[in-house]
Parts: C-alpha cells; sequence; structure tokens
C-alpha cells in the first residue's frame, strides 16, 4: 500500500541519514516519478528535506502542519489498533473518560465496549462509533464540526467540561517532546485539548512511535503532566528516563 511505503521510505531515510533517489528506487522497487511524488508527500511531515539528487534527514524537529483525518488515518493503523487495546486494560466500569479526536484514539471504542461506562468526546467519528454500543452512554462536547478534523470545537468548551468529573482523558498529539510537550497543529483543537488536559483528574497519550522527538504548532500539555503513555515500541533511552523521573507509566504493545 501506499500509505505503507511512504512510511517505510521515511523510517529508511531517518535511519541512514540521506538517500539518493536512485537508492530508494532499486530499494522500494519503484520508478523515479513514483519516488518524486512520495517525496514531494514526505517532505509535509517535516521530518526530511531535499538535498542534490536525493533526500536527507532533518537534525531538528520541524513544525508539523496538520493533515486531514484520512492522510493521518494511512499511518501506522495495526500498531495504532494495538495501543488501543492496551489503553482499554486502564477503563473500569462506571468510569467517566474522555476519547480525543484523531485516528489513534479512534479505536479505543471497540475495546471498551463490554464495559458500562461514560464517555465525552468533539470527534464525529468516535461519536458515531460509540452509538452502536449500548453500553456506552456518549456526551458530544458542543461546537462547529471542523470537516479538516472531523471534530468539535468551539470557544466555550472550558466552562463546559467543568461541569463533568472526568476521571480519564485518552488524548492525542501531532507530536510529543520533553522540551515543548504535547502539541498539535489546530489551533481550534487546541482550546479543546488544553481544556481537557487542565480538567481531567489524570490524563493517558496514546502515540505510535513517529510522534516522539516532534514538534508541531501549539503545545496544550506539558509532558510532565501525562499519568501514563501507551505507544507501539519502547521509548528512546531519553524519553524514558524522563518519565521514571517524572512517574509517568509506560505501557507497550505485546
Amino acid at each position: 500500500m501506499k500509505s505503507q511505503r511512504l512510511d517505510m521510505i521515511e523510517e529508511y531515510v531517518l535511519e541512514h541519514k540521506n538517500a539518493s533517489l536512485d537508492t530508494l528506487c532499486e530499494k522500494f522497487n519503484v520508478s523515479k516519478n513514483t519516488i518524486r511524488r512520495d517525496v514531494d508527500i514526505l517532505l509535509k511531515r517535516g521530518s526530511i528535506m531535499k538535498v542534490y539528487g536525493g533526500v536527507a534527514a532533518l537534525e531538528t524537529p520541524q513544525t508539523f502542519p496538520l493533515l486531514s483525518y484520512e492522510e493521518r488515518g494511512g499511518r501506522f493503523p495495526d500498531e495504532k489498533k494495538e495501543i488501543c487495546r492496551r489503553a482499554a486494560e486502564l477503563v473500569a466500569e462506571d468510569d467517566t473518560i474522555y476519547i480525543d479526536t484523531g485516528t489513534t484514539c479512534l479505536n479505543l471504542v471497540d475495546f471498551i465496549a463490554d464495559k458500562h461506562c461514560t464517555i465525552l468526546t468533539n470527534s464525529l467519528l468516535i461519536f458515531n462509533k460509540a452509538a452502536s454500543y449500548p453500553n456506552l452512554d456518549i456526551i458530544s462536547v458542543p461546537g462547529k464540526l471542523n470537516r479538516k478534523t472531523l471534530s468539535f470545537t468551539g470557544p466555550d468548551i472550558n466552562d463546559y467540561l467543568q461541569t463533568y468529573n472526568i476521571s480519564m482523558a485518552f488524548m492525542a498529539c501531532t507530536g510529543v517532546t520533553m522540551k515543548s510537550g504535547l502539541t498539535n497543529a489546530s489551533a481550534e483543537e487546541y482550546i479543546t485539548k488544553k481544556a481537557i488536559a487542565e480538567n481531567a483528574n489524570s490524563m493517558i497519550l496514546l502515540a505510535d512511535h513517529s510522534k516522539f522527538g516532534r514538534i508541531s504548532l501549539m503545545t496544550y500539555s506539558s509532558m510532565e503532566k501525562l499519568d501514563a503513555i501507551v505507544t507501539d515500541q519502547p521509548l528512546p533511552e531519553e524519553y524514558d528516563s524522563f518519565c521514571q523521573e517524572h512517574g509517568i507509566r509506560v505501557m507497550t504493545i505485546d
């Protein structure tokens, strides 16, 4: 699949620091025109840059732009599903939880369907998915639909959320670093994410390995505010040490 090839090309360049177009054509068995189109897409992710005759990994984190839901959904779908399976272990009967918009969080609904709990969300897709499970009570955050992120956003969300006792918030991000914290690319969604980070009793980040070391437009929470991280691979050593120092539980998929 094209999305899988893009991920593999990106990981290859990041691992080898640079690669010529000819090398990428041979490695991934595609034409030079195809590689050029793939490179143009990968440039938008902010992790590589064009150099003469090929591409190179960027040495410093870049600001990652807001991609459409469909563009984000094609990245690491199996890993995201398993992250949600693992995260579901944290949900107990009668919990009131918040599930963030984002492709990483979407599958969490399927893995908690046998429990009776209340879900708050600003995600249209999560709301629709949860509606098919009778055990789940659903509350939608009010606001205007953002068609690019398929989420509801608005200026009065903080006041609205203060009326609920949210035991646990399952959050997504565009990128996370120890210095810049949890970041996202949508100024509209920033308001919602920041409000949740300030109101939830505990906050769990669901993020695949590609999110660590990346920075996006706005920081909605510092990393030390997290209670847990659920991810698909062991964290880089410096992140693992940070989590131990700040009492952040790290859960990886089996």
